[in-house]
């Protein structure tokens, strides 16, 4: 009888302690680019990336600079093969060559652990591109193959969302006529291979382009928002990102690849834009981004997929001033160049593994030291609360 008056307590503290312990940081990526002539040095950038408690980042490029600078980090890197060069990675020697340089000459040092062949190439305006994508990404995988990175490195390629010919309801996803050969090309690679079904969304110009019809709360995940039923499938959304999502995995089922996972290889919103761009304003950006890394770090998926956890990667890293178009182009970072965040972004949890500090209430970067302090002030609190179980 006194065993478990002793024990029973000391065991729910102890338990305690093991979630407490347990890795808590979900996996939250972000797209580092770099169109712009006043960035830092990539040396200068990781302690950004670990600031935000990021594990993964995509670049879109395979600059040595970069992938040097994220090497012994922990931070797994996806890299990018530019759509200049989809032509020639029809020649599977060409293939083996750039991956030869660009990939196997930095593992494993650096964690290599995506390469994006080509961007948005489906819809771009030079459809030149498109007969090239589905062969350079076989020969960008029969090299990894050869060359036994396969096992550690996925490959895949970003689409617009605009692929899809209706996203609404998120039932009613499909793909445009115009692309389905294509399309059926690039499932069957995914099927083959195991690797994730990359999606750039942007719930932002949904609403630019419909202001007066787009409620602003659904897009920036606000919470009680008067969300909406999918009438097939009485699935509930209560944020426009999920419909996007759910609407791509209705899309990939009518070609019968239920199996595949859906990753967000960019989303974000602008913190600045023209006058005529609707919700581009510091406020709605630190929003937007602020309850998607909630909602990331809530390991929930979307409601068709409930048990797959939501894989995002921010865009982006930095606003970059040379990016042509509107203004909002330009105004897309979490932190300006000078390395300051553009606004405040919630508290992250400390991804120790890597040793990676969380970003503090007021968004600025608070040192991986002062977060092992915190640290060792909580344990050494739970420490003590169980010797006063103990002693009970």
């Amino acid at each position: 009888m006194n065993s478990m008056r002793l024990h029973s307590p000391v065991l729910l503290v102890v338990l305690f302690i093991f979630w407490f312990l347990s890795p808590g940081v979900a996996s939250l990526g972000v797209n580092y680019g770099q169109i712009a002539d006043n960035l830092p040095p990539p040396e200068n950038v990781v302690p950004l990336v670990q600031s935000i408690s990021a594990t993964k980042v995509k670049i879109f490029d395979v600059n040595p600079q970069v992938i040097r600078a994220f090497a012994n980090t922990g931070i797994e890197l996806t890299v990018g093969l530019g759509n200049e060069l989809l032509s020639d990675m029809q020649n599977p020697d060409n293939a083996l060559m750039w991956v030869t340089v660009n990939i196997q000459a930095s593992s494993p040092a650096t964690k290599i652990s995506g390469i994006a062949v080509g961007n948005e190439v489906l819809t771009l305006n030079d459809t030149s591109f498109r007969n090239s994508l589905v062969p350079a990404m076989h020969n960008i995988f029969g090299a990894l193959v050869k060359l036994g990175l396969d096992r550690q490195i996925f490959v895949t390629t970003p689409h617009a969302i605009n692929i899809l010919a209706l996203s609404y309801p998120p039932s009613s996803g499909c793909f445009r006529q115009d692309l389905i050969e294509i399309i059926i090309g690039i499932v069957s690679f995914h099927n083959q291979t195991g690797s994730p079904f990359f999606i750039n969304a942007y719930p932002y110009f949904v609403y630019k382009d419909n202001p007066t019809e787009i409620d602003l709360d659904l897009v920036l995940f606000r919470p009680n928002v008067k969300g909406f039923f999918d009438q097939s499938t009485n699935l509930y959304y209560d944020n426009m990102l999920y419909a996007q999502v759910d609407a791509v995995y209705s899309a990939l089922a009518s070609l019968g690849a239920m199996e595949l996972l859906v990753h967000v290889s960019e989303t974000g919103w602008p913190s600045a834009g023209d006058e005529n761009e609707a919700g581009a304003t510091l406020e709605n950006a630190k929003e937007y981004n602020g309850n998607l890394m909630k909602l990331v770090d809530e390991r929930k998926g979307t409601p068709m997929r409930p048990n797959s956890e939501l894989n995002v990667y921010i865009f982006a890293l930095f606003n970059e001033d040379l990016k042509a178009g509107k203004n909002s182009e330009r105004n897309f970072g979490l932190f300006k160049p000078d390395g300051t965040p553009a606004y405040s972004l919630p508290l992250r949890p400390i991804a120790e593994d890597n040793g990676i500090a969380s970003m503090s209430f007021d968004g600025f970067p608070r040192s991986p030291s002062l977060a092992r302090q915190m640290k060792k002030w909580e344990i050494s609190h739970i420490v003590n609360l169980v010797v006063f179980f103990l002693i009970l």
